[in-house]
């Protein structure tokens, strides 16, 4: 029997086998005794589907999170979150450096498959920066929400827990709740909705430009004029374009149906909101189901295309969309080069943003047509559904929990490979870059 050496795998191999590892230990310590509530039992599925969300940080759940796991099996599920929102070899390198083992090449070539990096270099610096950073962000949401939550928790343990959960989940992007309906008691609370909304972003907008902006903020020389990178550039644009997009179509496409009877600033709200979550936050601060049937088509095209590559969420990526467009624009304009900010964009960058797209979209085609063969549903309600597992989201219009077990099995996929990556998924069968030595005679064929 021919034993698989680690060295035999590739970078994109070894990535989602250490999701699958993390998948089965996660598995393993939410079925322990511990981890559940008095009298509450699971069956298997049920289990992995719980952590399968949470490793992807997506949100989805059949069954009731306070209602289910106790409270040591609700700290459980906060370092799951962790894990898997921050990245598996993010921790890893923390936990390389701890026992001062050398990272070499093998080491930085996961690195920079998990985080989406184009290049070995610096890659240590950026998972100790990313930790550090997360952490901070987290601790300061921790200690400004529990705070506030005194003013709604009896005891200033349960606030500072409450808040402490609702850090982590909106930080890494999970949709996870520990009050049994989501942000919907916050409804009314705008203080609560606008720091959820701040970590959301946080989260969602992609480390590398988080670090960007660090070290800008504490660089004592500014440099004169363009001081980030290209990727700062397009993802941070892409990013609140889409964001003022959303929150501009769920006003106008709501005024007469669920804001008809609302006042400007809840309906402000309720669209901000809810725009914001749609890049993978999966909290909400009302039943979605309400909205109509073109909002939630929005809503499935923002969830579609999800947050920022190298950040807590999943989908094609906000760079992926923009070069999409760009690329769109240049062709219809005759240029034979695309541009953006006085940069022009590699043609691998152009071209693996077409496959990733093309390839998002044939998996969750299939992904609905099974559904529906399954599940009793409407075709909008599976509709969302696989796209908020494919983008890692979390909203649902309350199908989760009666789903059928294929279906269910359906969705876990998506959602694993929402977090892996497209990229990911697509070089799993691959052996790396294959270098052609011959060709053939090369033929016009007509298009379109």
């Amino acid at each position: 029997m021919r034993i698989i050496r680690k060295n035999a795998l590739t970078p994109s191999q070894l990535i989602v086998a250490f999701y699958l590892i993390a998948t089965v230990i996660s598995t393993g310590l939410l079925s322990l005794p511990i981890a559940l509530n008095p009298g509450v039992q699971l069956t298997f599925l049920d289990v992995l589907f719980t952590a399968v969300s949470a490793i992807s940080v997506t949100g989805l759940a059949v069954v009731s999170t306070p209602e289910t796991f106790s409270t040591p099996g609700i700290f459980i599920l906060m370092f799951i979150l962790q894990f898997g929102g921050i990245g598996i070899m993010t921790l890893g390198t923390f936990i390389w450096m701890l026992a001062r083992r050398r990272i070499g090449l093998k080491e930085r070539q996961l690195i920079m498959t998990d985080q989406n990096q184009s290049q070995l270099s610096g890659l240590v610096n950026l998972m100790r920066q990313i930790l550090a950073i997360i952490l901070l962000i987290e601790l300061v949401g921790t200690v400004v929400l529990g705070t506030y939550f005194l003013n709604y928790f009896p005891t200033w343990q349960e606030a500072y827990f409450q808040g402490l959960f609702a850090s982590v989940s909106a930080t890494t992007n999970a949709g996870f709740d520990i009050t049994g309906s989501s942000l919907v008691p916050f409804a009314q609370d705008y203080f609560v909705q606008f720091v959820h909304i701040l970590l959301l972003t946080l989260g969602a907008i992609g480390f590398p430009v988080l670090i960007e902006v660090k070290n800008y903020m504490t660089s004592k020389k500014k440099t004169v004029g363009p001081s980030f990178s290209l990727y700062t550039k397009l993802t941070t644009t892409t990013f609140f374009l889409l964001f003022a997009f959303g929150t501009i179509m769920i006003l106008l496409l709501e005024t007469n149906h669920f804001f008809k009877d609302k006042s400007w600033h809840e309906s402000f709200f309720y669209a901000l909101f809810q725009s914001a979550t749609t890049r993978n936050g999966g909290l909400a601060t009302m039943d979605v189901s309400e909205f109509s049937e073109p909002t939630l088509l929005v809503i499935c095209f923002l969830m579609f295309i999800g947050a920022s590559p190298s950040s807590v969420g999943g989908g094609v990526r906000t760079t992926t969309f923009a070069v999409n467009l760009l690329f769109l624009y240049s062709f219809a304009r005759g240029y034979q080069n695309t541009k953006i900010f006085k940069r022009e964009l590699h043609v691998e960058d152009v071209r693996k943003s077409f496959v990733v797209s093309f390839t998002a979209f044939f998996v969750c085609f299939i992904a609905t047509i099974a559904l529906s063969i399954t599940e009793p549903f409407s075709l909008m309600e599976i509709l969302f559904e696989v796209s908020s597992a494919f983008g890692t989201t979390g909203l649902s219009m309350g199908i989760t929990p009666e789903l059928s077990s294929p279906g269910k099995v359906t969705i876990i996929l998506l959602m694993f490979i929402g977090r892996i990556g497209i990229l990911s998924f697509i070089f799993l069968l691959s052996k790396g870059t294959l270098k052609e030595n011959y060709h053939y005679p090369k033929e016009r064929v007509i298009i379109g």
